[in-house]
């Protein structure tokens, strides 16, 4: 992280956070103009490129925070002593729809950052998505009870066609937002998840 800039007070990081968030999100990395967001802020340009590089090292630290932040508020609320799979991860999907509606603006950007089509920084967010999906994967199944999946199942499997269908299903989901120009429908997207949800319950439990 950036030390420097976490030396600024408290309102400024706040303010140049917010108007990186909201340019981005209007015009999407390439047209996302760096002199919009100093006019947004309310500080010189000068100061912005004192704390950043350049336009694509506050995109890339941007989406390091936003993750740092929702993550620490969702480990706080999820519960790991549940062995239930299943439960926990109806639970967690609660908790995401808690955390969309305490950090809407970030979820906004998350989805900029999905469809993201720049070549300048689209490498830079495989790696960190993939490096991401991996940590969280491994976390989600950490000291679940395995005596309740069916003996005959391959379980290594199970979790692999349960992980495709959830990215899958989001990917499906920004795809239809981005063609419509359209917010994504979260509440679509929820309902949906816990349909599957259930239906993995039935098909891999005993």
């Amino acid at each position: 992280m950036n030390s420097k800039f976490f030396s600024l007070d408290d309102e400024k990081q706040i303010k140049i956070l917010n108007a990186a968030i909201k340019a981005y999100v209007q015009k999407g990395y390439d047209h996302a103009s760096t002199n919009e967001i100093v006019k947004e802020a309310g500080i010189s340009k000068g100061l912005l490129f004192h704390y950043f590089k350049n336009k694509k090292t506050l995109y890339l630290f941007l989406f390091d925070h936003c993750v740092e932040v929702v993550m620490e508020d969702f480990y706080k609320k999820t519960v790991m002593e549940e062995p239930d799979f299943f439960k926990r991860l109806h639970d967690m999907t609660l908790i995401k729809i808690e955390l969309l509606q305490t950090y809407p603006d970030i979820f906004r950007f998350f989805e900029k950052v999905m469809l993201e089509e720049s070549e300048q920084i689209r490498s830079d967010f495989q790696s960190r998505i993939k490096e991401f999906t991996a940590s969280s994967s491994t976390w989600l199944f950490d000291g679940i009870d395995h005596s309740r999946f069916r003996d005959d199942l391959d379980l290594p499997k199970a979790i692999k066609s349960m992980m495709w269908t959830f990215q899958g299903l989001s990917e499906e989901y920004l795809m239809k937002a981005k063609l419509k120009q359209q917010e994504l429908d979260y509440d679509k997207v929820f309902a949906e998840s816990k349909a599957y949800i259930e239906m993995f319950k039935q098909a891999f439990y005993k």
